[in-house]
C-alpha cells in the first residue's frame, strides 16, 4: 500500500462538532513513499473548537512492533480499542512508527501540531486484519479559536526504522515555529546529580567535598537539586514558590558557586516551574492564579497566561544568574501547567489573562525565559527530563534527560536510546546513576554501560566508593568522553527495539563502538571505520564476533581498566572470552 491508498480511504470528521465549522482536507505526495495529510478547520466566529478525527487503516502486513516516543518497555502492537497515546508540549512527541522484526520501516506518523493535546490511536483491528490509524485533535479543552491548520505527515518507506524517525525529527526542526535551541559543547560533558545521593538533605561544604572527587573522576558540572531552597526533607513542594536560598544550608550561594567553577565545573539549579507551596511567602501574591491544587504535594499550579506569572518566574531565573553566576536551570514538572477538570478561566471569562491558550502560554513563557536568559549567559545549559522532550520543547532546552528509573539499567537504557531517535542535536542524558557500594564492581559498571549512547549523570557519594568502583567509574568516563564524538554524535543504529536494544551501534568515519546487552548477539565488525571498540554489557563473559577480515591489532581491557591478554583475532567467526563488562578494541 502507497500513500495514494492511504489517501482514498481517509476519512476526516468532526465529532460532536458545533455549527458553523468546516474541514478541510488536501493531501500531497512531496516524494516517494512520504504522503501530506493538510487539514484546515474554519469557523465564521470565533469558538471552541470542536473534536476532529483523522482515521485510516492499512493491512496487516509484516508489522509486528510499535515505537513510539515513550513507549519504554512497551513495543508491541496493541489492539485498535486500546487507549490511544496522547501528546502534548509538556508529554511526548506525536508520532508513531510501525515496524517488522528487521527493524524495517512500515509506517511512520506524525503530526505538525506539537503543541496543543493530540490522541494517537493505533492499533489491530481483529475484525478486518488491518492496523486502524486514527489522529484526534482537540480531545480536550481548548480556548476559541475561527482558523486551525495542521499536517499529517506519512513514512512508508522500507527503510531501517530509525532512519525514518530521524527524518521526522528533521521535518520538525525545519520548521521555523519549532527551530531548535542551539547545543553547547558542555551539555555533552558528563555531569553530577545531588538528587539520589543526598535528595534535599544538601548543605554546602559536603557537596565541595563532594564536587572535588567527581571532578577528579572526569564530570564537568552538577545539577543542584531540590533541597537548596528549604529546611524541610519531606519530600514535598510547600516550601516552593520563593525561591530563597536557606542560610542554614547554603550560607553564601555566591561564594558556594564560586568554589565549585574553581574545581572546573559548571553549577546548574533546580526549580519546579509551575508550583507555589502553600507554605510559601508567595502564594496569596498569586491568588486567583492558580489551574489547580495538588494537597497532597502541598502545592498550587501557576496559570501561564496571567502575564504576571510569567514574568514573576523569568525574573527569578534572571535574579538567580546575576546574583550567583549559574550555568544553567534544570526546570522540572513543565508537564503540570495542564487541566485536570474544567478550564478554571473559562467561568472568569479569561479575565486577567493575555493569551487565552494554556499551550501557548507555555510556550510563550518557555520562549521568553530561553530568550532572556541568553543575553545573560549565551551558552545557557537548560534540562527538561522525560516525558517533555518533544519538537517544542527543543526550541527551550538543550538537554533532555531520561525520567527517573533509579538503579535500572534496563529502562535507562531504553529511555536514553529513545530519545536519541527523536531529538536530533539536542544533548540525550541518562537518568542519574546509582548502585550499592557492596556490588561486584562489573555489576556496578552495568550502570554506565548501559547508558553510553547519552551523556552520564552521576548521584552516587564518590566519598564511600571503593577503589575497584573508583577505577571503573574513571576507566568509563574517559572512554566516554574520549569517543563522545561517535556515542553521542555519530550515526545511531539502536537494533530490535522489541527486545529492549540488545546491540546498539554508532559510527561516524573513522571509528564505531559496538554494544551488546544481550547474551548470544552475534556483533559484525567490518573494516570500514579503522577502529571498532566492542563492549561487553552482557552481565556474563564472553562474546562473538564476525569479522569480514583479519584486523591488524587488538587489545582488551576488565572494566576497571587493566589490560588482559587474548588471543589473535581471525576473519570470520570468533569467540571472544572478553570479561564481563569489559572493552574490546579492534584496529584494522
Amino acid at each position: 500500500m502507497d500513500c495514494n491508498d492511504i489517501f482514498k480511504i481517509l476519512t476526516a470528521k468532526i465529532v460532536a462538532a458545533e455549527e458553523g465549522w468546516k474541514l478541510d482536507t488536501r493531501t500531497e505526495n512531496p516524494e516517494p513513499g512520504i504522503g501530506l495529510i493538510h487539514l484546515r478547520l474554519t469557523a465564521e466566529l470565533a469558538q471552541v473548537p470542536p473534536k476532529t478525527e483523522i482515521v485510516w487503516s492499512v493491512p496487516q502486513q509484516d508489522i509486528q512492533v510499535r515505537w513510539t516516543p515513550v513507549s519504554g518497555f512497551q513495543k508491541s502492537v496493541p489492539p485498535d480499542w486500546g487507549a490511544g497515546v496522547t501528546a502534548n508540549l509538556a508529554t511526548g512527541a506525536p508520532v508513531v512508527t510501525f515496524l517488522n522484526l528487521k527493524g524495517e520501516n512500515r509506517m511512520t506518523v506524525s503530526v505538525e501540531e506539537a503543541m496543543r493535546p493530540v490522541v494517537l490511536a493505533a492499533g489491530y483491528s481483529e475484525e478486518e486484519n488491518t492496523v486502524v490509524m486514527k489522529v484526534t485533535l482537540f480531545s480536550q479543552p481548548e480556548s476559541p479559536l475561527a482558523e486551525y491548520e495542521t499536517t499529517i505527515r506519512l513514512d512508508l518507506r522500507s527503510c531501517f526504522y530509525g532512519e525514518s524517525i530521524r527524518d521526522v525529527s528533521a521535518w520538525f526542526a525545519a520548521m521555523e515555529k519549532y527551530q531548535p535551541s542551539a547545543v553547547p559543547e558542555a551539555a555533552f560533558d558528563a555531569i553530577y546529580s545531588t538528587w539520589y545521593s543526598y535528595h534535599q538533605n544538601l548543605f554546602d561544604h559536603e557537596l565541595e567535598a563532594e564536587c572535588a572527587l567527581a571532578a577528579q573522576a572526569g564530570l564537568n558540572g552538577v545539577i543542584v537539586d531540590d533541597g537548596w531552597q528549604t529546611d524541610d526533607n519531606n519530600r514535598g513542594y510547600a516550601f516552593c514558590g520563593d525561591w530563597e536560598v536557606t542560610k542554614k544550608r547554603f550560607p553564601d550561594m555566591k561564594a558556594h558557586v564560586a568554589k565549585i567553577h574553581a574545581l572546573g565545573m559548571k553549577y546548574i539549579l533546580w526549580y519546579s516551574v509551575p508550583f507555589m507551596g502553600y507554605e510559601s511567602k508567595n502564594y496569596s501574591r498569586f491568588a486567583g492564579k492558580y489551574l489547580f491544587n495538588i494537597d497532597g504535594l502541598k502545592t498550587s499550579v501557576l496559570d501561564p497566561r496571567f502575564p504576571e506569572v510569567r514574568e514573576f518566574l523569568i525574573n527569578t531565573y534572571e535574579t538567580a544568574i546575576r546574583e550567583w553566576d549559574l550555568d544553567g536551570f534544570k526546570l522540572d514538572f513543565i508537564d503540570s501547567f495542564q487541566f485536570r477538570g474544567a478550564d478554571p478561566a473559562i467561568a472568569e471569562n479569561y479575565a486577567g489573562r493575555d493569551i487565552l491558550s494554556l499551550p501557548i502560554a507555555v510556550d510563550t513563557l518557555l520562549s521568553d525565559v530561553m530568550a532572556r536568559l541568553r543575553k545573560l549567559k549565551p551558552e545557557i545549559l537548560i534540562e527538561f527530563r522525560q516525558s517533555y522532550i518533544g519538537p517544542a520543547i527543543r526550541k527551550y532546552g538543550n538537554m533532555f534527560r531520561a525520567a527517573d528509573c533509579p538503579a535500572d539499567v534496563l529502562l535507562n537504557r531504553v529511555r536514553t536510546l529513545d530519545l536519541r531517535l527523536l531529538s536530533g542535536n539536542t544533548a540525550v542524558h541518562s537518568d542519574m546513576l546509582e548502585w550499592n557500594m557492596s556490588t561486584p564492581v562489573e555489576s556496578a559498571a552495568l550502570q554506565i554501560l548501559n547508558i553510553l549512547f547519552s551523556v552520564p549523570q552521576i548521584s552516587i557519594r564518590f566519598a564511600d566508593l571503593p577503589d575497584d568502583h573508583r577505577k571503573m567509574v574513571r576507566f568509563w568516563l574517559d572512554f566516554a568522553r574520549d569517543n563522545k564524538d561517535v556515542l553521542l554524535k555519530g550515526e545511531l543504529f539502536p537494533y530490535h527495539p522489541e527486545l529492549n536494544y540488545p546491540l546498539v551501534i554508532a559510527k561516524n568515519d573513522a571509528k564505531q563502538v559496538a554494544a551488546v546487552y544481550g547474551a548470544g548477539q552475534v556483533v559484525r565488525i567490518t573494516p570500514e571505520q579503522k577502529t571498532s571498540f566492542v563492549i561487553n554489557g552482557t552481565g556474563e563473559a564472553g562474546l562473538i564476533l564476525d569479522l569480514t577480515e583479519t584486523p591488524t591489532d587488538c587489545a582488551a581491557f576488565r572494566t576497571t581498566g587493566e589490560k588482559v591478554g587474548m588471543p589473535a583475532l581471525q576473519k570470520g567467526l570468533n569467540r571472544v572470552d572478553l570479561p564481563a563488562s569489559g572493552l574490546l578494541e579492534i584496529r584494522f
